[in-house]
């Protein structure tokens, strides 16, 4: 198994991003064909931990938090080859513990990834709501 690193601390590049989207086939769902609409996801997204594997990025949690009451996890991606190692749940843990704990972490689940969450301890909300975007 890869030795794994966990950081709050480091930025990471649109193409980078873009790159582990691609990866994880999250670039299904996200707007990778705009890159500076990922750039502004990038730069407004106040918690990013990023794993890596040396010097590969293997996996991102991208959310927002008001670090007091709700934090919104938009994108927990893992590089396919890699997934199935508890990176996906360890970039949840450490995006609550930034958050603050006494958040209640809130994500939306990407439909192949609905039966993911509750096997890392999420509990499955059914009164959600949501206003889609106007564009793509």
């Amino acid at each position: 198994m890869n030795r794994i690193v966990y950081r709050n601390d480091l930025k990471i590049s649109v193409k980078e991003f873009i790159d582990l989207l691609t990866r994880s086939t999250l670039d299904k769902r996200r707007p990778v064909n705009e890159p500076d609409r990922i750039k502004k996801m990038l730069e407004h997204g106040n918690i990013i931990i990023t794993a890596w594997s040396g010097n590969l990025l293997v996996g991102v949690s991208r959310a927002m938090s008001d670090f007091s009451f709700c934090c919104y996890l938009s994108d927990l991606a893992v590089d396919e080859a890699f997934q199935r190692q508890g990176i996906g749940k360890k970039l949840i843990e450490e995006t609550h513990k930034v958050s603050g704990e006494n958040t209640s972490l809130i994500l939306l689940a990407a439909p192949a990834a609905v039966e993911y969450y509750p096997k890392v301890g999420m509990e499955r909300f059914m009164d959600c709501f949501i206003i889609r975007r106007k564009s793509k």
